[in-house]
Parts: structure tokens; C-alpha cells; sequence
């Protein structure tokens, strides 16, 4: 299967993706502090039915970062890149922070959205009196401290979160790292925290009522960072959306169970 590292020089700066396949486009949105690289596997799983576009969101991977780091901004990017590939209509798929891009683009510029999936994703990361379904205020300052003073073991750490109560041999979990994190590594710190805090005051549930595209939620019922009712209330507050629960899969059922979702994905697109 042929890859290609592409990039465009935007009005930010450097805006990179990987292509992969043939067939109608499908857009991949990575989650917090990861990168294209995260959906290699899924991909080879993919290729055969789709045109996969897999970017870096920025601040990620070989992208540079961009100001002000908002949905807005990063929906705005998306749009451009898009533009630039001339690409009309997508099917978009986003994990966590990248479900949350997801949405805030199909609300921006419905026309370019034929399907949506969002996977393991919410529209309000962090829990508040009016929003019970997210992390405690406290976790996120935890989580932050962590990252100011121990970089790499918060990430190691925040890494075997998404797999927390599911059977995933220590094989495996290597496995993983060495195709999903290793080729591009983790983002600049400073970039990290900056995202982190967008994940912290992002609220998307007044735009849900505007989301009219057909709608796929896939969540695991063991998500230990996004809990499975954030997936319920998608579900229940998007015009046109379904929910697939995974029994005892944690927060990326992709990589726990890669081919059970590439032939979710396959089925709600083709």
C-alpha cells in the first residue's frame, strides 16, 4: 500500500497529512497528544474502500501549532486544507479531541460532510454543575501538574488510561506504541498544555442541534477518560445519530479491536 507524506504551507504554518488508498475520501481525526501516526493500522484495514486522509491536527505531529488553539481554528484549517485538495464532500471520522474537531467542522461548513462517526468522543471534556458526564475540574489540574513536572511518565500513564480494564497483552501494547507513537513521538510539551486547556473550556452542545448529517457514535462502555454517557447523550441530542456500545472496550476500540472497527466504519460509509 503506497504512503505518502504530504504538506501545505498555510497562513499558520506547515499543515501535514498522510494518504492512503483509493475510493471515496474519508477524513481521520487523531485525539489529544497523538498524531496521523495513531491510525497506521486502522488504515492498512481501510485502504482498499477509501481515499483515507489522516492529518495532524496542529501542534501535533509534523504540524505546526497555530493561535488561537480553538475548535474554531482548528475547524477553519480543515476547511482550507480541504479547499486546497479541491476535495468537495467527506465522510468524517473523529477519536476524542479529533470528535470534537469532527463536530465543530460539520456544524461549520455542513455541505462538505456526507457522514459523520465520532468515536469515544463528548461534547464537554471537563464536568461542571449543568454537565456530569465529563473529567473532575481536579483531574485536569492533576493531569497538568503532571505534565509540568513529569512529562513523559504522565503521557506513559495517560497512554495505558485509554486500555484501563481491558485484556491487552504486554505484546500488544507494544505493538502498538511502536506503530501508533514511536515514527513521530509526542507533542512539545507547551503544545500539550495548551491543548489540554482547550479540552478544559470547549463546550459543544449548543451547536449539536445544528449537526444534520447522518451519524455514527461508537464508544466503549469501559472508557475510563470519556465515560460511555457522554456517547449516550451524543446519541440522544444529535438530529440523526446512533450508538454502538462496546462491551467492555475502553477508550480506543481501535486499537484494542481494529478489525471489528474497521468493518463499523466500512458499513456506515459504503
Amino acid at each position: 500500500m503506497a504512503e505518502y507524506l504530504n504538506q501545505l504551507q498555510l497562513d499558520f504554518g506547515r499543515f501535514c497529512w498522510r494518504e492512503f488508498g483509493e475510493g471515496p475520501p474519508l477524513v481521520m481525526l487523531h485525539g489529544w497528544s497523538m498524531s496521523h501516526a495513531v491510525f497506521a493500522e486502522q488504515a492498512k484495514l481501510l485502504a482498499n474502500d477509501f481515499r483515507l486522509l489522516i492529518p495532524d491536527l496542529p501542534g501535533h505531529g509534523e504540524s505546526d501549532p497555530v493561535e488561537p488553539c480553538s475548535l474554531v481554528t482548528f475547524s477553519q484549517l480543515l476547511a482550507t486544507w480541504l479547499e486546497k485538495l479541491d476535495i468537495k464532500q467527506i465522510d468524517l471520522l473523529g477519536w476524542s479531541l479529533g470528535g470534537q474537531v469532527a463536530m465543530q467542522f460539520s456544524s461549520d461548513y455542513p455541505q462538505r460532510v456526507r457522514r459523520l462517526l465520532l468515536m469515544s468522543t463528548t461534547p464537554r471534556f471537563c464536568a461542571d454543575n449543568n454537565w456530569k458526564f465529563g473529567q473532575p475540574a481536579s483531574e485536569l489540574r492533576a493531569l497538568r501538574r503532571g505534565l509540568q513536572k513529569r512529562y513523559l511518565a504522565t503521557m506513559s500513564d495517560f497512554f495505558d488510561l485509554q486500555f484501563l480494564g481491558e485484556d491487552i497483552p504486554a505484546d500488544r501494547r507494544r505493538e502498538i506504541l511502536q506503530f501508533a507513537v514511536r515514527p513521530v513521538g509526542l507533542p512539545d510539551p507547551d503544545v500539550a498544555l495548551i491543548t489540554l486547556g482547550l479540552l478544559g473550556h470547549e463546550d459543544l452542545r449548543p451547536l449539536l442541534g445544528l449537526i444534520d448529517q447522518q451519524t455514527l457514535v461508537i464508544h466503549g462502555d469501559n472508557d475510563q477518560i470519556i465515560p460511555l454517557a457522554a456517547g449516550q447523550y451524543l446519541s440522544e441530542n444529535l438530529q440523526y445519530a446512533r450508538l454502538i456500545s462496546l462491551s467492555g472496550a475502553g477508550h480506543a476500540p481501535f486499537l484494542s479491536r481494529p478489525e471489528q472497527l474497521s468493518k463499523l466504519i466500512s458499513e456506515f460509509c459504503l
